[in-house]
């Protein structure tokens, strides 16, 4: 599978650029899946459902499937977090997966950054950058692009990967 991040410090654009961006390759024919990176505790599951009762019991694993999806929820219970490989092993193949946040993982990147945010580019210090895109003007060794420029900052990406 072919793998491309987004990445950046917090509130700089990265979740609307990728919501774009998976929007952008599904509409071009393409199969996207995504893996994200949370930094802070997450939970998708809510207290009183089925699912959330059976993993407070004590489940390690709880798969929940309906017609329309099918979640699988793991507790790691002190256990280590899976490494960014063993998270993109137990994806089913795709055409592209777009990853948002892992900013010290190897693989292919772009930057999203807004000025306002007033945090420094990542980029000239992590040449697994290969863009950036910004809602403003910037003088950089590699391309800028316009944050809200989907299908340009798609084409570069779809030339980077041979897609």
């Amino acid at each position: 599978m072919k793998i491309y991040g987004v990445t950046g410090w917090k509130n700089c654009g990265k979740t609307g650029l990728m919501e774009r961006l998976v929007a952008e390759f599904c509409e071009r024919g393409l199969s996207v899946s995504t893996l994200k990176h949370a930094h802070h505790s997450t939970d998708v599951d809510h207290p009183g459902t089925d699912s959330f009762r059976h993993r407070t019991a004590g489940a390690s694993e709880v798969i929940l499937a309906s017609p329309n999806r099918v979640a699988i929820m793991q507790e790691l219970r002190g256990a280590p977090e899976p490494s960014f490989e063993a998270l993109l092993a137990r994806l089913r193949p795709v055409d592209l997966v777009l990853v948002e946040g892992f900013k010290r993982e190897a693989h292919p990147k772009i930057e999203a950054h807004r000025q306002e945010a007033g945090q420094p580019l990542i980029a000239p210090k992590d040449t697994s950058i290969r863009a950036v895109a910004s809602d403003s003007p910037l003088e950089l060794d590699r391309p800028v692009f316009d944050l809200d420029d989907t299908a340009a900052i798609a084409d570069f990406i779809a030339q980077e990967l041979e897609l």
